[in-house]
């Protein structure tokens, strides 16, 4: 929290997103003053949430008001370390007459908000329901008035919250907090790779765990394939957490590349655990669970995998690429293929399995030769078909 900070929170209705809040601002109340303005819900409604939550604020002042010439005073008069807006559906200004809701209303609302943070070194947290389009609050007119925007990611029907900072004047953007929602509320998720991977089958094939890095943080991710030979034309390309453009790229490269081919055949891709990734990173372990999946072949289940493809097939490093190995050998994962550039010089660099390959060309040769790298279920060559 960074003084005169404006904070939008948004998700999908009954995410979670005013009981984050709602316990963030209740631990900073035991030491600093904090109104929590609520737009919504009625004092006796709020306060019962706390009490179920177990959240003792001592300095956690409630203000159940919608009116924003009403509340612009009392937050300027109480000058508290945080003010809470839930949610700013809801405020609406006499100097416009549009309805509450409404774009007008929402950026009118924001920016006085914005300027009385500014003004007086209050931060301020403010909450946005996500409409059916994706968008906070209707039309997307808060994201540039504010510094920093937290969006809740997966649905409200999963117990796991993933929330990203998809934008941040003070720090760094694309950082993700994974929570478990629970009886006492959102609780800290301190080992997120352990639940990505938590229902990995074994001895399967089209499934390989992926590295990736959110912000500072790598991560361990599953990511499966299904290919299946379909009548239909052209056939389909669909993926679930990750681009479809670039899954149709990749499969071009696979078909060009690997001495196999996909032509004829339907491929779905998806990463198990409803996170997105939108590095690149993640196109060698795809193009892994393809191969995998098209030869019927499983892939050792100590294995992991990263790396950018190039069009000519090559395998380009990524960032970070020992602090993701570090991650995978904490795991338990001891077998890695890796871009040339991103094998450690030192330490458990010098492990035989870790790998470091050119060409994807190469990764096939390595999955279907080296007995290391294959899986223990199926001792098998790799078919050609």
């Amino acid at each position: 929290m960074v003084t005169g900070s404006v904070v939008l929170v948004g998700g999908d209705p009954g995410i979670g997103k005013s009981t984050l809040v709602l316990q963030a601002a209740a631990l900073l109340a035991q030491d600093e003053p904090v109104v929590y303005v609520s737009g919504e819900e009625s004092p006796e409604q709020v306060a019962a949430r706390s009490q179920r939550l177990g959240l003792k604020g001592e300095q956690l002042f409630l203000v159940a008001e919608t009116h924003l010439e009403t509340i612009l005073p009392l937050l300027e008069q109480a000058r508290p370390r945080l003010a809470v807006i839930d949610s700013i559906q809801t405020i609406y200004s006499d100097l416009t007459e549009s309805p509450p809701g409404s774009a007008t209303q929402l950026r009118e609302s924001t920016a006085a908000l914005v300027r009385l943070a500014k003004k007086t070194g209050i931060c301020l947290f403010i909450i946005g329901h996500v409409t059916k389009e994706g968008a906070i609050a209707g039309p997307r007119v808060l994201e540039h008035l504010v510094d920093t925007v937290l969006y809740f990611e997966n649905d409200a029907g999963s117990r796991y919250r993933l929330i990203r900072s998809v934008k941040n004047r003070f720090g760094s953007a694309n950082e993700l907090g994974v929570f478990v929602m629970t009886d006492a509320g959102l609780r800290e998720v301190r080992n997120p790779s352990a639940i990505f991977l938590s229902n990995r089958l074994e001895s399967v094939s089209g499934s390989v765990v992926a590295v990736i890095r959110e912000g500072n943080r790598p991560l361990l991710v599953e990511v499966q394939a299904l290919v299946d030979e379909t009548p239909i034309v052209p056939p389909r390309r669909i993926t679930v957490g990750s681009d479809s453009q670039r899954l149709v790229l990749l499969l071009a490269i696979f078909n060009r590349h690997s001495g196999h081919s996909v032509s004829g055949r339907d491929v779905f891709v998806n990463i198990a655990g409803g996170l997105r990734v939108s590095e690149t990173a993640i196109d060698l372990p795809l193009l892994l669970a393809v191969w995998s999946n098209l030869v019927n072949q499983p892939l050792p289940r100590d294995l992991v995998a990263f790396g950018e493809v190039g069009l000519n097939g090559e395998i380009r490093p990524v960032f970070g690429g020992e602090e993701r190995l570090q991650e995978a050998w904490k795991h338990g994962f001891r077998k890695a293929l890796v871009p040339k550039g991103n094998l450690p010089r030192s330490g458990r660099a010098s492990h035989g399995g870790f790998r470091a390959v050119e060409t994807f060309a190469a990764c096939i040769s390595v999955l279907a030769g080296d007995p290391q790298f294959r899986s223990d279920s199926d001792s098998r060559p790799a078919s050609r078909d």
